[in-house]
C-alpha cells in the first residue's frame, strides 16, 4: 500500500496531496474500483451529486474496513440545488445516498453566476458545518472575484477550490491567489483527458530520464505546484501507479518546462459563462 502525504487545510483538517476521482464509476464494478483505490492507499475520494455514484462511494467506504476518520469523502452541490434551503436539502439527500453521517468535504460544483444564488448556498454550507453534518467546506470552479465575494458577504473563505488544472492550463494566477488566502488548490482532469498531453516530448523525455511513466511525471508536477490532483482509474495497477509519485522529484526547471505547455482551457469551462445544473 502506498502512503500519500498530507497537508493541513486552513480549518485544521489533514488533506492528502493526491486523491481519487470517481467520475464514471458506477454499479458493482464502480464500487469494486473504489474499494481497490482505498486498498492502494487513497484516502481522498471525490464524488458529486451529478456523478450519480454517491451510493457506490458510501458502500466502498463501508467495505474498506477502515476507521471512518481515515477517509475524506467529497461530494458537490449541483446547480439545481443552489439556494439556502435547497442546499441544506441537497446535503441531507447526499448523506442518505452515501449512507454516512458526515460529508467530509462539501463543495459547490459550479457557481452558476446567472442564477446568483451561490452566496446563499455558501451560507447554508457554513451552517451545515456548524451542525456537524459537514466537516470542511469548499467550492469548485470559482474565480478570484467569486471567492472575494464569499469572503466579503459571509466572512468565511473556502478551504478548497477544485478547478480545471493540468499542464495545458496551469492556472498560475489563481494558484497564487489560493496560496495568499489559505485555499488548497485541487485539480480536476489533472491528466488533460482526451488530449495528447502524455505524448508531449517534454513529458516523455522526463519520464524516460526519471524511470517513471508520463502519467507519474504529470501527477508529480501537480504535487510540486501545491495542488492535489484527483486522477481516476478503474484499473488496480494504474491506481497504484498514479499514487506512486512521492519517491522522486522534479527540479524547478523541469516543473517550469512542463508549465510552458500552457495553452488554455480544454473544455470551454469558464466559470463566468459555463453553468451546470
Amino acid at each position: 500500500m502506498i502512503s500519500i502525504p498530507t497537508v493541513t487545510l486552513a480549518d485544521g483538517v489533514s488533506f492528502p496531496q493526491l486523491g481519487f476521482g470517481t467520475y464514471g464509476l458506477r454499479g458493482a464494478d464502480g464500487t469494486d474500483a473504489i474499494v481497490s483505490a482505498i486498498q492502494a492507499g487513497y484516502r481522498l475520494l471525490d464524488s458529486a451529486v451529478n456523478y450519480e455514484n454517491e451510493s457506490e462511494v458510501g458502500e466502498a467506504v463501508r467495505r474498506s474496513g477502515l476507521d471512518r476518520d481515515e477517509l475524506i469523502v467529497t461530494t458537490k452541490i449541483p446547480g439545481r440545488d443552489h439556494g439556502y434551503d435547497e442546499a441544506r436539502r441537497s446535503a441531507r439527500e447526499s448523506l442518505d445516498r452515501l449512507g454516512l453521517e458526515r460529508i467530509d468535504l462539501h463543495l459547490i460544483h459550479w457557481p452558476n453566476p446567472s442564477v446568483d444564488k451561490y452566496v446563499d448556498t455558501w451560507r447554508a454550507m457554513i451552517d451545515l458545518r456548524s451542525e456537524g453534518l459537514v466537516r470542511s467546506i469548499g467550492v469548485s470552479n470559482f474565480t478570484e472575484a467569486m471567492l472575494d465575494r464569499l469572503q466579503a458577504e459571509t466572512g468565511v473563505m473556502p478551504v478548497v477550490n477544485q478547478v480545471e488544472l493540468h499542464p495545458y492550463f496551469p492556472q498560475g494566477a489563481l494558484r497564487a491567489y489560493h496560496e495568499e488566502h489559505g485555499i488548497r488548490t485541487e485539480s480536476w482532469s489533472p491528466l488533460a483527458r482526451r488530449s495528447e498531453l502524455l505524448n508531449e516530448q517534454v513529458i516523455t523525455d522526463l519520464a524516460a530520464e526519471l524511470g517513471v511513466s508520463p502519467t507519474q511525471v504529470v501527477l508529480r508536477w501537480h504535487v510540486q505546484l501545491g495542488s492535489t490532483p484527483i486522477p481516476k482509474s478503474g484499473h488496480a495497477g494504474r491506481q497504484r501507479e498514479n499514487a506512486d509519485v512521492f519517491a522522486f522529484a522534479l527540479t524547478n526547471e523541469q516543473v517550469a518546462a512542463i508549465s510552458a505547455l500552457e495553452r488554455g482551457r480544454l473544455w470551454d469551462g469558464d466559470p463566468t459563462t459555463h453553468e451546470e445544473m
